[in-house]
């Protein structure tokens, strides 16, 4: 399916693009190709496969949520820039 140059400026005008003329055909050549290769895939038959979200399973990959000891506040603000007794110090967010 070929696009005309007046497709691809209504959909550059869709998505607030500016192009140039040369933009505006190399747009128009690359859409027409993709559209073309949906053509290809709609010959695929496709009758036996049931529909699905996804097409490989999905697995978490993820390791075991293991308790170990924490650090204590001196290791945690040791490279804090600023601190104040056991706290971060920040400059003010709102005043």
């Amino acid at each position: 399916m070929k696009l005309s140059r007046e497709e691809v400026l209504h959909i550059a005008t869709i998505y607030r693009l500016g192009l140039s003329e040369a933009e505006i055909e190399k747009a128009r050549e690359q859409l027409s190709n993709i559209l073309e290769n949906f053509e290809v895939l709609k010959e695929v038959d496709t009758t036996d496969v049931p529909p699905t979200a996804q097409s490989v399973n999905l697995s978490n990959v993820m390791r075991d949520d293991v308790p170990r000891p924490s650090l204590n506040a001196e290791e945690i603000l040791a490279n804090a820039p600023n601190r104040e007794e056991d706290f971060f110090k920040l400059r003010p967010v709102l005043e």
